[in-house]
């Protein structure tokens, strides 16, 4: 078709001119024009875009008069007619953006016509918050949408879930589609890094993304079918327009970002006189105690100890630095954007780093008025230099720094450099450490889209999701996890997602009051997944770092592939734009279920009532929109099966006597299948005042059945266990969204946009309690929430004794583990988000807040801090134990220090449980936009300079760093802090230059 493409342009071109006209678009209130306006003639296929000033020249073979029709998103669609040659456009801004197109399943809809669960949003006023990806930018955006940025290191894993969690085994985070892709979130590192995994999302530069369309209820998501049980998240990256002159813009901001606090320890003399407290509470003599003279073969008496600060030796104040350059526009049958990005973000825990670079480039060709082609790229490289900042002493950075004793020297007697009791020295960590990983990520998607009959529309598109993920670290003889002679690993993983789509879609009317939509479509995807690693241990010396150069060399691969098939139909009816009705179905196969299970159906259907358009409400003024929603249906998901684990599999490289053969790994399971969620919504829009105070609310019921489990087997079976369906949980919630347009004048304005949530989730059915987390601290169990704590309840500490008084659960009279119950969990009561715009002539100002509340987090730092020398003399110690218990009378909450382990310091104790609820001042952003007057006399069309700082305060109970924080990036282990790095507070400098 491309060899064409000359002749049907030059044939497009040669035109009768019978008129020309040129004109403005401009806002009715600023009078300013209007860039990106669609300017068309009634009853033709000609049409122009305006430039940046909103005025536009068109040459058409009409003859004047005609009628020209005038859109542009986020203001009222105008018709107007032109008689002479020269015309000025006025056109009205919609606050409440009932004509504003949002993005829906496989189309796009105006929003006063969506039936389901969807909000649009985007990413213009967070979009410089540090984190790396986009979703830690999303927090408290959407109603419903509940994001936890679990550590204060870039580019890391964000916790995400819609409307609740569904699955034990399976991944919940919703499906993310960029451009018509569906892309991968599951992090490739196969290092061990506390706990901790880099985020996938991390690769897409924020600065590209035009708009994000959440899809939340069963009717929005069901098209999706296996991928829509967890929620959707549409990103629609940006585009030229036709007919636009070509637009540069430039990006650039830089800033810094320090902790807002650090953990309080007490100083080598604390230190010393609680080790010999302790001491002497369990039993030992004065005469004994560590901590005497050294004379008497002492350490030193307490007073004479010095405190060592390493915590300000790994965090730091660190750089930030973003730039971004991209250029859009098109002519008559060609648009095109085309961007490049460079992110490089330091930790505040050093030496960790994040640094993206990233090129984009989108092109749409028009073969002809009927016939589109289109390819979307991203490309891009993100490198870290990573470090362990989560669970585990060896190579632990905080470990090492927080769990060392204060008044312990970090050098011995010889003046080296040592670590101690099990961790690492700071120092020798900060020069040696050696962890690095690149990711390589390509996402493409090519279409072509052709209108076969007026309504009728057929399109198909190739979409590839390829990553390649190298790793390597090297441990050398000065570190515990070198000794004694070095330890390299190295490991290369791939990841290639394959999809093809077909859609036909045909929309008609009948009577100009019946409006009748269908869409068919099939799906076909392919997901390939590959790891190969290598280990050197044994180096000749430090300088040898490569792993041919070890004495001793394993390796290892893994590789697996799961396909998937899909057909889906939706047929979607309008009565007089007051009555909408549509009803969707997909059918799913998937590779990785039985025989006879591969296949799932998911029908959904949703309704609509535009009330406002009922004649006892059309005459009302004040009321603009109201719009009553419902809607059922049920999805599918195949996340918490493996894609081999309907198949009895063996493993080979046994060994008999030395002879290679094979052993049988896994025990077949033919009845494994889908798990299904079926979803109820319902929920109204109401718009008051012209758009100027808007509500959208709802209210959902999800319950997942045939929830995937592994479970155990005797062992007589020769397998640990099986996958099976067995699984059932709840969620039920509500959702409130408000935006308000409190003042909007010719110079200033102020807009306001709140939204809150509350899910309450429930395990139905489970046969046993599944345990996760430190020390099995989490246990999901039937009757409870996921991820729901299971403790020893303390009452409170006896004045008397300064011992801790526990809830004897079971009422047998003594403390044991049957007396450990369910006590809090991870989910908050509700949570959500507000933001205040204000914008007077050329300054703008941006304030918003994300809140949690309910929600909980185990302290276990503070398990570690708060033991008063109870551990050992070669542990952690907070500076709160010198409000210990010391004598008959002391009313406190810590306990008298008194052994090890014993029942004043149980570690799954509920005081090591806190409140982690917050409100956090997320961003604030002060901008101002020189005058046109000065801007134009050096031809630039826009300069904005800015001040962005992020998490100002924060208000919250927790005793901790940061009440987000968990030191696992897994699902099933959140909410447990140790070793983790908080969320930073950061300010930067940015100047914006369009031209």
């Amino acid at each position: 078709m491309f060899l064409f493409i000359p002749l049907i342009s030059r044939s497009q071109t040669q035109t009768i001119v019978n008129s020309t006209l040129k004109g403005q678009v401009i806002d009715q209130v600023t009078r300013k024009g209007i860039a990106g306006a669609s300017v068309s003639i009634t009853g033709t296929t000609h049409s122009v875009q305006t430039d940046k000033d909103g005025r536009f020249n068109f040459v058409t073979g009409q003859k004047l008069p005609y009628t020209l029709v005038i859109t542009f998103i986020g203001y009222e669609k105008r018709e107007v007619i032109a008689r002479t040659e020269a015309i000025e456009i006025e056109l009205k801004e919609i606050t409440n953006q009932l004509n504003d197109v949002v993005v829906v399943a496989y189309g796009s809809q105006e929003r006063r016509n969506v039936i389901g669960s969807v909000v649009k949003t985007s990413l213009d006023d967070v979009k410089n918050i540090p984190g790396g990806s986009f979703e830690s930018q999303l927090q408290g955006k959407v109603a419903g949408v509940q994001i936890t940025n679990n550590t204060g290191v870039p580019g890391e894993t964000v916790n995400i879930r819609l409307r609740g969690a569904n699955s034990i085994n399976g991944n919940n985070n919703p499906l993310y589609v960029i451009d018509g892709v569906f892309i991968s979130n599951t992090s490739l590192q196969t290092y061990d890094t506390g706990g901790k995994s880099t985020s996938p999302i991390a690769d897409i530069n924020p600065n590209d993304i035009a708009s994000i369309s959440v899809l939340k209820d069963a009717e929005a998501t069901v098209l999706y079918g296996v991928r829509g049980a967890n929620g959707v998240v549409i990103i629609t990256t940006k585009r030229g327009n036709f007919n636009q002159k070509p637009k540069l813009d430039l990006n650039v901001n830089n800033g810094f970002a320090k902790a807002i606090k650090l953990w309080g320890l007490a100083t080598g003399p604390q230190h010393a006189e609680l080790i010999n407290e302790n001491y002497i509470n369990t039993g030992g003599t004065f005469a004994t105690r560590p901590f005497r003279p050294v004379s008497e073969g002492g350490r030193g008496l307490p007073e004479e100890q010095q405190t060592y600060d390493r915590l300000s030796q790994v965090f730091r104040t660190a750089a930030l630095q973003n730039y971004d350059v991209s250029l859009a526009g098109g002519n008559n049958g060609t648009k095109y954007y085309i961007s490049a990005g460079y992110n490089k973000q330091e930790s505040i825990l050093a030496p960790i780093s994040f640094d993206r670079a990233s090129f984009k480039a989108n092109f749409d060709q028009k073969i002809t008025n009927k016939i589109t082609v289109g390819i979307s790229n991203t490309l891009g490289r993100t490198h870290r230099n990573e470090g362990r900042a989560g669970d585990g002493p060896a190579g632990g950075l905080l470990q090492a720094a927080l769990h060392t004793p204060t008044y312990l020297s970090p050098y011995n007697a010889q003046g080296v450099l040592v670590g101690r009791a099990g961790f690492d020295n700071v120092q020798l960590l900060l020069e040696n450490y050696d962890i690095n990983s690149t990711s390589l990520r390509y996402i493409g998607n090519l279409y072509g889209e052709a209108e076969l009959l007026p309504g009728l529309k057929f399109r198909s598109s190739f979409g590839l999701d390829y990553t390649n993920y190298p790793e390597s670290e090297y441990w050398n003889t000065f570190l515990i996890s070198g000794s004694p002679n070095g330890l390299a690993t190295s490991s290369v993983g791939q990841r290639t997602s394959l999809l093809n789509e077909q859609t036909l879609s045909y929309s008609f009317k009948v009577n100009d009051k019946h409006t009748f939509g269908i869409l068919v479509g099939n799906t076909l995807q392919s997901d390939v997944s590959s790891t190969t690693s290598a280990t050197g241990r044994g180096f000749a010396n430090n300088s040898y770092k490569l792993i041919s150069s070890a004495a001793v060399t394993t390796g290892s691969e893994r590789w697996s592939r799961r396909n998937l098939a899909a057909f889906f139909t939706k047929l979607d009816y309008n009565f007089d734009g007051k009555y909408l009705l549509d009803f969707s179905l997909r059918a799913d196969g998937s590779s990785a279920f039985g025989k006879d299970k591969q296949w799932g159906y998911f029908p959904g259907v949703g309704a609509a009532w535009q009330v406002k358009e009922e004649n006892f409400l059309k005459n009302v003024d004040f009321i603009t929109d109201l719009k009553i929603r419902t809607s059922y249906g049920i999805t599918g998901s195949q996340n918490g099966a493996d894609d081999f684990s309907s198949l009895g599999l063996w493993s080979g490289g046994s060994s008999y006597l030395g002879n290679p053969g094979t052993a049988p790994q896994q025990i077949a399971n033919p009845d494994l299948g889908w798990e299904q969620t079926t979803q109820f919504n319902t929920g109204f829009d109401l718009s008051l005042f012209e758009g100027r105070l808007a509500f959208s609310f709802d209210y959902y019921r999800k319950y997942t059945s045939d929830g995937i489990i592994s479970s155990p087997l005797a062992a007589t079976t020769g397998f640990s266990s099986y996958t099976k369906n067995q699984i059932e949980i709840s969620n039920r919630g509500y959702e409130l969204g408000i935006s308000s347009t409190n003042i909007k004048g010719k110079d200033f304005n102020w807009t306001t946009s709140f939204n809150i949530s509350g899910n309450k989730n429930k395990i139905e059915k489970l046969s046993a309690p599944v345990k996760f987390g430190s020390r099995d601290l989490i246990w999901n169990i039937e009757g409870s929430p996921l991820y729901s704590f299971y403790l020893y309840k303390e009452l409170y500490v006896d004045p008397q004794t300064g011992n801790v008084v526990y809830d004897d659960y079971n009422k047998d009279g003594k403390i044991t583990a049957a007396d450990r119950q369910v006590y809090g969990s991870v989910w908050p009561k509700f949570f959500g988000g507000m933001g205040n715009n204000f914008a007077y002539k050329g300054l703008d100002l941006g304030v918003f807040f994300s809140f949690s509340y309910g929600n909980k987090v185990y302290n276990h730092n503070r398990f570690f801090g708060e033991a008063g020398g109870a551990r050992d003399a070669n542990r952690i110690i907070f500076a709160s134990n010198v409000d210990r218990w010391q004598k008959p009378g002391d009313v406190t909450n810590t306990p008298r220090p008194d052994g090890i382990n014993n029942n004043n310091y149980k570690d799954d104790g509920s005081r090591w449980l806190e409140d982690a609820s917050f409100l956090r001042l997320r961003s604030l952003v002060l901008g101002y936009t020189l005058p046109k007057s000065i801007t134009e006399r050096v031809k630039l069309d826009r300069v904005r300079l800015s001040v962005t700082a992020n998490n100002l305060f924060l208000i919250t109970n927790y005793t901790g760093l940061d009440p987000e924080s968990s030191a696992s990036s897994s699902q099933n282990a959140q909410g447990i802090d140790l070793g983790t790095p908080p969320q930073p507070r950061s300010f930067q400098f940015g100047i914006n230059v369009s031209l």
